[in-house]
């Protein structure tokens, strides 16, 4: 069952991508979310260049969260997200959310780069 689970996200996600175009003004930022943990990157499709990454297994990710839980620590992965974003000039973002559903630790990810002053 999993397998087949695993399979729809990566169709899903094929079809996002093909409407999905990170530049370097406007990077693609993409989420993999793993049973435990959540990993973040900006992507700039054209020069084919990682601009920023950033996972809950970081010791200052995983460790800030204001609570224990996932979705405390994805919002505070979001606000380290937006803060790296903003050092290296990128105000604007294209949201990439690698073929799973919007909710939980990706929406709060998401709603947390975006309070943190990013657009998208």
């Amino acid at each position: 069952m999993s397998h087949d689970k695993e399979w729809g996200r990566i169709q899903r996600h094929r079809r996002i991508r093909k409407k999905i175009l990170g530049t370097a003004e406007r990077p693609r930022v993409v989420v993999h979310r793993s049973l435990n943990n959540l990993f973040v990157q900006a992507i700039d499709d054209v020069a084919q260049k990682t601009l920023a990454s950033l996972s809950s297994l970081g010791k200052t990710a995983g460790k800030g969260a204001s609570k224990k839980g996932k979705i405390p620590v994805s919002e505070h992965l979001g606000q380290l997200f937006a803060d790296q974003l903003k050092k290296k000039g990128i105000q604007k973002i294209s949201f990439d959310r690698g073929g799973y559903l919007y909710h939980g630790r990706v929406k709060a990810l998401a709603e947390s780069i975006r309070k943190n002053g990013i657009q998208f």
